[in-house]
């Protein structure tokens, strides 16, 4: 199975294709430790078309057994430790005949289980003799979705050869967007640095230490990067490329972002678990507005909404109705704003506020009260309100504390002729939890 992509991999025999805890995996050593997976799984009886999960993060071994699934035409389910308290329901949902843990040490346990293969989505991919991936969402919005992809459709998006570089896996191993990172890389003989944790002082220094070219990570965590202040204490010149994605980006943390990387290019990206990663552009590192490449997708506006139809979308959910429309166009759910070829991404419309029949973005909120002195984070949502229907909550924290109704008085001082009356939150809490998720992207619910 994707032949071209193995035959790829032996052409940087004795480069580096990993970073690991500090410690480099070559491509040759990572194509032994691949082939040593597939000999195991078919030890196992693992048949083309059955289910493997992957409980581990960007580890040698987890990163072979990925690509072993791969060869073999078997279907991947990756997770990670965070969410083990549903590795049983999200294995059985996807049908998992076995699940390979790896410990911190990148050394194996097995789960075995009687199971065989009989949602149809997941016979439909067997009879195309094509492996698969199983990515879950979220849940932020209900029950987590089990949602099935053609691998090799993901693959292919990859033949195209494009810059070698360094790029470090900010993003998880069960996120579509990690998984399209580590293979993008891999395609074009680059190296991933993984990270042992995401905190702002492990990211410069894993970016000073191993010359990282690419960051793709999330606003919020950027947000945090820039409080930090650990940028100053280290050598980030190798650093060419912020891609950032996941969430609205707050204007005011682009600026800054800008003023203080002026030589780094910051760029906006697009994607979804059931459309896989889109490629795109930012009009330039200081804007919001990007435009799509259409390479492999198709995109229109629907009365404000972006839709997609791609290649690479997924094959639909293991666990629930499609979002396909009859010609296979997906609804994204995200509001956008158009000016000639270029889109602005305004927020889900789901997380829309809605006001006395007036629309509230919370991310537009978020950018103005992020400006506040004493303010480190804040999530911004909707309250049900009787006689409006619903009014803005945000929920703030705070660097230093501050008695509740004195920050109150201040931020109402501080949003008039910022905000417009109805954009101004009126139910206020102050809150020592973070505002993010283990995703790094923002919660905004109470």
């Amino acid at each position: 199975m994707a032949s071209w992509f193995f035959e790829r991999l032996g052409e940087w025999d004795g480069d580096i294709a990993l970073v690991w805890k500090n410690e480099k995996t070559t491509y040759a050593a990572l194509q032994n430790l691949t082939a040593f997976w597939r000999a195991e799984f078919q030890r196992r009886h693992i048949e083309p078309g059955e289910v493997v999960g992957i409980e581990g993060s960007f580890s040698p071994n987890a990163c072979a057994v990925l690509l072993a699934l791969i060869g073999l035409g078997a279907v991947a389910v990756p997770l990670t430790p965070l969410m083990q308290t549903h590795r049983e329901t999200f294995l059985q949902i996807a049908e998992a005949k076995l699940c390979v843990l790896f410990d911190a040490d990148d050394q194996p346990s097995f789960l075995e289980f009687d199971r065989s293969v009989e949602n149809p989505l997941t016979q439909q991919l067997k009879r195309r003799e094509h492996p698969g991936l199983v990515i879950f969402s979220s849940g932020s919005t209900g029950a987590p979705k089990a949602i099935l992809h053609d691998f090799a459709l993901i693959l292919d998006k990859f033949q195209k050869r494009r810059q070698r570089k360094t790029t470090l896996t900010f993003l998880l191993f069960d996120h579509i967007g990690g998984v399209d990172t580590l293979l993008n890389t891999f395609a074009n003989g680059g190296t991933v640095v993984t990270l042992p944790s995401r905190q702002p002082e492990v990211v410069a220094q894993a970016i000073a230490d191993h010359q990282v070219h690419t960051l793709p990570t999330s606003p919020t965590f950027l947000k945090l990067f820039l409080m930090s202040g650990v940028w100053e204490n280290h050598d980030l010149s190798s650093l060419k490329v912020i891609a950032y994605g996941t969430e609205p980006m707050p204007e005011s943390t682009l600026a800054q972002l800008h003023e203080i990387f002026p030589k780094i290019t910051l760029v906006q990206t697009y994607g979804m678990s059931e459309l896989g990663v889109l490629r795109s552009k930012s009009k330039d590192s200081a804007s919001l507005w990007l435009k799509f490449s259409g390479e492999g997708f198709e995109t229109k506006v629907v009365d404000r909404i972006l839709w997609v139809k791609a290649k690479t979308a997924m094959l639909g959910y293991l666990n629930a109705s499609d979002l396909f429309d009859a010609e296979g166009w997906l609804n994204t759910q995200d509001e956008v704003e158009v000016d000639g070829e270029y889109l602005r991404i305004l927020g889900r419309a789901s997380d829309l506020i809605n006001v006395g029949g007036q629309k509230v973005y919370p991310a537009e909120v978020e950018n103005h009260l992020l400006q506040m002195e004493n303010v480190k984070d804040v999530a911004v949502f909707g309250k049900p309100n009787p006689m409006m229907g619903q009014m803005v909550a945000a929920r703030f924290s705070l660097l230093t504390p501050e008695p509740l109704a004195a920050f109150k008085v201040r931020m109402n001082a501080f949003c008039r002729g910022r905000l417009a009356n109805y954009q101004i939150p009126r139910w206020v809490e102050l809150s020592e939890a973070d505002q993010f998720g283990h995703r790094f992207k923002k919660l905004r619910h109470e």
